[in-house]
């Protein structure tokens, strides 16, 4: 099995590389090939990378690559892990949206479109290339705003599957606080990419006892205290949503946070320094403690199930991927792409049955998933009135002064990646 990933040269990558070394089993991987231009960054990534396979024993062979047509030939599945623009861009979508006392976040409100607009071309180029060297390749997403970019790639036509860890890392949370393996957790995981909300948290798979109630009055506070959420509103809700959306249930004082403190993008620039500098060490052979605090916890293990779901030829595996809605939220085009448990095999992901929705949760689901086709059609065809209305759209900003404002800085700050601008 030949594994590409594109975005090779990320200091995430030995956190992919470990969980295929250790899961090699489930995904018996013969080549992977890391893809990146930055040749300084996919040499140090690399090294460590094969060191990693070395110590656990992986067979596989571990190559690397600048030139995206010889790393995807012959793939199997193709992961995309890219950042258009850097950390250097990133920085600028944290900081800008914060003048007009707007959020500044990398995947929400106007610095998330910002890097849609940046990436879906870059996604879509890519994914022809694979389609012409590789045709029965299955592409897996996992570049940000992932919901956008999977539906960008479904509605090009592609095999793609989109995924995110945040699903995993609260199935993980969960197990531990009931002390059960994270397999016995099955969630009721509903909404779109960074906007999903748990309602249930069942034992034993789809049809299991729900111990969310009791989760909530057990756990509450810690549950709350990750979330950065209070612990009477999860009482209240009953459901425990996704830390992004406190983005929406307390904007204006993320907005005060955020002002008053350096942005997560410099956070993380400083950190990736170090980390290849950790990554040069030839003494070092597995992936560093400091990585986890880079984010993406439990992609590998993400990216393993999914993977070997796609291309092992058995039985459906029970996964929440990012994938066409086709009637699951009855409320939402068909074309639109959920987030939602599905079950995933050879021929792709089918979302498995959804309870109805309350107003209170499918009225957010379905204004973001407005904008995201609004979004999608501005990557798409450019122009300042599509951004505008874009982000005339979105709930975080709504205001039309706000949206001109905005849509002049983003596309003062973006202009070397709109070829349209």
């Amino acid at each position: 099995m030949r594994l590409a990933v594109v975005g090779g040269g990320s200091t995430y990558t030995p956190e992919l590389v470990d969980g295929f070394a250790r899961l090699r089993e489930t995904l018996p991987i013969t080549e992977l090939v890391l893809v990146d231009p930055a040749a300084e960054r996919l040499e140090l990534v690399g090294g460590l990378a094969r060191r990693i396979f070395a110590r656990q024993g992986h067979p596989g062979a571990v190559t690397t690559t600048s030139d995206l047509d010889a790393g995807v030939a012959g793939a199997d599945a193709v992961l995309l892990q890219l950042r258009v623009g850097g950390q250097a861009a990133r920085q600028r979508d944290e900081t800008w949206p914060l003048e007009c006392g707007c959020v500044g976040q990398e995947t929400t409100g106007a610095g998330g479109l910002a890097k849609a607009l940046r990436t879906v071309p870059v996604v879509l180029d890519i994914a022809e290339r694979v389609r012409r060297s590789s045709p029965d390749a299955w592409i897996i997403d996992f570049t940000n705003p992932v919901g956008i970019v999977t539906r960008a790639l479904l509605q090009d036509g592609h095999k793609a599957v989109g995924l995110c860890n945040v699903a995993i890392g609260l199935q993980r949370k969960f197990a531990g606080l009931l002390g059960v393996a994270p397999g016995e957790v099955h969630l009721d995981h509903v909404g779109l990419n960074h906007l999903t909300w748990e309602f249930g948290v069942r034992l034993g798979g789809p049809r299991g006892e729900d111990v969310l109630p009791g989760l909530l009055a057990g756990h509450g506070d810690a549950i709350a205290a990750d979330l950065r959420l209070p612990r009477p509103l999860l009482d209240r809700l009953g459901v425990v949503p996704s830390y992004y959306l406190r983005y929406f249930y307390a904007h204006d004082e993320v907005v005060g946070e955020l002002r008053g403190g350096p942005s997560r993008a410099e956070a993380v620039a400083a950190m990736e320094r170090r980390l290849l500098e950790m990554y040069g060490d030839p003494a070092l052979d597995e992936k560093p403690a400091l990585l986890a605090q880079r984010g993406g916890a439990f992609y590998s293990e993400a990216a393993v199930e999914l993977a070997a779901a796609l291309l092992a030829g058995g039985g459906p595996a029970t996964q929440v991927v990012n994938t066409r809605n086709d009637g699951t939220l009855p409320f939402l085009p068909d074309d639109a792409v959920v987030e939602v448990q599905a079950a995933v095999d050879g021929r792709g992901a089918a979302p498995l049955a959804v309870p109805a929705v309350d107003p209170l949760y499918a009225g957010l689901i379905a204004h973001v998933t407005a904008y995201e086709e609004l979004a999608l059609d501005a990557a798409l065809r450019g122009g300042r009135d599509r951004v505008f209305k874009a982000l005339l759209a979105h709930p975080l900003v709504g205001q039309y002064e706000y949206a001109e404002t905005l849509t002049d800085r983003l596309i003062a700050h973006n202009r070397e990646h709109l070829a349209w601008a």
